[in-house]
């Protein structure tokens, strides 16, 4: 099974939007690991209008929900409506929670090459150490054997006391915001899906610096981005500051002479720091925003940014 993969894309996609406070559906909620210590949320039928996406999917960028589509049998392309996604902040396992319209095609040669097995009067389909489960016509989870095992308890028992506060911390986050997690750890949730080669690896290391974190993105009209962590020291922290806003000033200076419009994807970031908190804004607009996904995902090669590196 490729849910990892799955949830690296979903990660890396704009348009998910949520509607009020409340907005985790009480079933995904029911459902959440009491070992998860990070969410992430997403409101794929909005997704779908975005423009973003619909301009990768005319490109084939989302091979990645080809892959699950056939593998599993439904795609969130079209079934999901709502997903939630929790992970253990141990290791890099995660679960995936989906509501929508879901329906197992028999016929599908895929599927007959997954094996069934029962838990707690559910079938699961899966090969290897992944799987999925439909509990009903409307709601689904997949995830390594061991977290779908965990999901399906945890929501046989009914109770949430072990991740109340994780879920509070979720339920207030303001409307305005698209895509959302929360972690009582690191950003590990934001990090492990950032790109590993140029700026997009040394944010992705200020972010697994910081713990109790929140993140928030409305990417309606560009990108408003907000993430906000603790660190273990207040010196910590002023270190982190500086060196996020060296990142800054470096990519600031690394914008060749004929894109001028570079500087002011760069005057979007703002970092600040209040004792042992850090939080990093954005803002950037909608024209920039392919600028700023290239800028991530390239390795630097030249430049000024290129030799500056976090330890």
């Amino acid at each position: 099974m490729r849910t990892m993969a799955l949830l690296t894309l979903i990660l890396a996609l704009p348009g998910v939007e949520f509607a009020q406070s409340g907005r985790i559906d009480p079933v995904l909620a029911r459902m959440v690991p009491g070992g998860a210590a990070s969410l992430f949320g997403a409101r794929m039928d909005q997704l779908r209008s975005t423009p973003l996406y619909q301009k990768m999917v005319a490109q084939k960028k989302l091979t990645q929900l080809d892959d699950f589509a056939a593998q599993t049998g439904f795609d969130p392309r079209t079934d999901v409506r709502e997903m939630l996604i929790a992970w253990d902040g141990r290791t890099r396992s995660a679960v995936l929670m989906a509501r929508g319209a879901f329906k197992i095609v028999a016929a599908n040669p895929a599927m007959r090459q997954l094996a069934k097995t029962q838990y707690h009067g559910y079938t699961i389909y899966g090969r290897e150490n992944g799987g999925f489960c439909l509990l009903d016509g409307t709601t689904a989870v997949a995830g390594t054997l061991d977290q779908v095992h965990a999901s399906l308890d945890q929501y046989k028992s009914g109770s949430r006391s072990a991740t109340a506060a994780l879920l509070a911390r979720a339920q207030a986050i303001p409307g305005q915001y698209q895509a959302w997690a929360v972690s009582t750890g690191g950003a590990e949730f934001l990090a492990n899906n950032m790109p590993t080669e140029g700026m997009g690896a040394n944010f992705a290391k200020i972010f697994r610096s910081l713990e109790n974190t929140t993140f928030e993105a409305d990417l309606r009209t560009g990108l408003n981005f907000f993430a906000q962590g603790n660190c273990k020291a207040e010196a910590d922290a002023v270190n982190l500051r500086d060196t996020a806003k060296g990142l800054v000033g470096f990519g600031r200076l690394s914008v060749p002479e004929n894109e001028p419009e570079l500087l002011r994807l760069w005057d979007g970031f703002e970092v600040q720091q209040n004792q042992k908190q850090v939080t990093i804004t954005a803002k950037i607009s909608q024209d920039l925003i392919d600028k700023l996904v290239q800028m991530l995902s390239t390795a630097a090669a030249s430049g000024p940014h290129s030799h500056l590196q976090i330890h």
